[in-house]
């Protein structure tokens, strides 16, 4: 089992202030990002394109032996060709999981991960991996036989050894295990039998096992007077607590800090149930003690401890936030933490700054149901038709009276719900994998703003390495732009003489003819 994203997806504007100095024609080249943050308040990033991989920040620069440009991200040679999908990091070293299911290691030349300056791999023989996880001073790696593996401090037994171990893997004894985590000096594992074992610092009760007593071995977790009719969905962890997961949406912690149903802020030594129903994700972080969680309304919430060590009740956050990242800067006030690798995004605005959301999923308020799949979205009508002339239409003569619940079969949930958050927000989220249903569904419910946005997003990202990608939509959506098309391609001069002799000077037809042979000639060079 693949690990579940944290965030799908992290608008890039996020991160304005660390990257204010970076040439702007690199930032819509990014793909996806993860940023590496430690205890001493330092930060890098590493940075993949639909190319090459790039790594940002002095101190990640140093770990491999690059030269920091504030201008330019670095391009990391060694991970040329491969596509990352994973990354995690700890105290000065930072994580990678590739495709091939090889790791990798980057960390100081003074540490004692002995990675001289380089990314180091991991991997020993033939051995693959599916998941990592980082704690303060080491990390665990999931084999895809389902053996946990653990390298780095030997800190309260997290290796389940006698001793350090920095090179040589630890087998932990856990078999059949799904998914991992760690906390700072815990651990988490999840097997296919949907049992938890936890194992390591236990001073806060982190471990739920009833007791403060560190663990050098795996060890069950149980959860007492708890009557649970659900399989587990995930299993996170933060500084010194735990989080549960289920299926059903419900979510139990253990450890460290406020408890957003414990008065007397004393750490709950077992699993203990948080009062959020329908919760969809959860998110920690393994040098911070808050928690977050998403329902099933698109509400974020907090709690725990936050800056200075301040008790932080549960708080339920503003309803436009749209990932775990921009949560973290409402509760920090500074620049956000990445739980993970993430994709990058790009929010599109209408000039109407009015927000309406309150008419979209309210269970109190609400006349009509989409259903897609085993997903529902309620909202109003009456606001839909004032806002579509599509929806307007819809709900007009013999579907006024006899429609109350719509199937929607051509798009998927997060698509529609996000076209429908735009109505009543004027705010579109689109990125590289929803860009192509975005635009079908502005052409079916010609909604002329949408394909707009969409057409926007295209010219922005239109390169050498995209446009066999787009080439399909550019075409079939009418969303072709000459002038756009050929600025973009000036700097395939020499690719486009060969095509033609009196180069940009073509006609249309001619121009486009191009681009379908160019996107042919690209796709052709992947297979090579």
């Amino acid at each position: 089992m693949k690990k579940i994203p944290t965030d799908t997806d992290v608008d890039i504007e996020l991160f304005q202030n660390d990257l204010k100095d970076i040439d702007p024609e690199f930032i819509p080249s990014i793909v996806s990002i993860f940023k590496i943050t430690n205890t001493n308040k330092k930060f890098s990033y590493l940075f993949m394109t639909n190319d090459n991989t790039y790594g940002y920040g002095d101190e990640l620069c140093k770990w491999l032996s690059l030269q920091h440009d504030p201008k330019r991200p670095q391009q990391i040679d060694i991970l040329n060709d491969k596509k990352i999908i994973q990354v995690d990091s700890g105290d000065d070293f930072v994580v990678v999981l590739t495709d091939d299911r090889l790791v990798y290691l980057a960390s100081d030349k003074n540490s004692p991960w002995q990675t001289n300056n380089n990314l180091r791999l991991i991997s020993d023989g033939n051995d693959r991996f599916e998941m990592i996880a980082c704690g303060c001073l080491h990390f665990l790696l999931l084999r895809q036989d389902g053996t946990v593996f653990a390298l780095g401090d030997n800190c309260y037994g997290v290796l389940t050894g006698n001793s350090d171990s920095h090179v040589t893997l630890v087998n932990t004894g856990l078999n059949n295990v799904k998914i991992i985590a760690c906390g700072g000096f815990h651990n988490l594992a999840l097997t296919n039998t949907n049992e938890i074992y936890s194992w390591g610092y236990n001073n806060y009760g982190q471990l739920g096992l009833g007791d403060t007593n560190n663990r050098t071995t795996p060890s069950l977790v149980s959860f007492p007077d708890v009557s649970i009719n659900s399989k587990i969905k995930n299993i996170v962890a933060g500084g010194s607590h735990s989080l549960f997961l289920w299926e059903d949406g419900q979510i139990f912690i253990c450890g460290y800090g406020k408890q957003p149903n414990n008065d007397n802020e004393q750490n709950a030594k077992v699993p203990t149930k948080i009062p959020i129903e329908n919760v969809q994700s959860i998110a920690c972080k393994n040098y911070h003690n808050f928690s977050f969680a998403l329902d099933q309304s698109s509400c974020y919430y907090v709690w725990g401890r936050g800056k200075n060590d301040n008790s932080l009740p549960m708080i339920k956050l503003d309803d436009q936030l749209d990932s775990f990242a921009a949560a973290s800067v409402s509760i920090l006030i500074e620049s956000p933490i990445t739980f993970g690798l993430t994709s990058t995004i790009n929010t599109y605005e209408s000039n109407d700054p009015l927000s309406f959301i309150e008419f979209l999923d309210n269970p109190d308020n609400y006349d009509i149901e989409f259903i897609i799949g085993d997903k529902r979205i309620l909202a109003c009508k009456c606001y839909l038709k004032m806002s579509s002339e599509y929806y307007n239409r819809m709900f007009s003569g013999v579907w006024q009276e006899n429609t109350n619940r719509v199937m929607i079969d051509a798009y998927s949930y997060d698509v529609y719900y996000s076209y429908l958050r735009m109505l009543h927000t004027g705010q579109i989220q689109i990125n590289q994998f929803n860009i192509a249903e975005f635009i079908d569904l502005a052409n079916c419910y010609g909604d002329e703003q949408l394909m707009k946005h969409c057409q926007i997003f295209i010219e922005k990202f239109l390169n050498k390495s995209t446009i066999s990608t787009y080439l399909s939509l550019i075409i079939d959506y009418e969303l072709y732009n000459y002038e756009m098309i050929s600025n973009k391609l000036l700097i395939f001069k020499n690719i486009l003489s060969k095509f033609v002799n009196d180069n940009l000077s073509m006609n249309s037809k001619n121009f486009m003819n191009f681009l379908e042979w160019f996107s042919k000639h690209q796709q052709q060079q992947q297979q090579e």
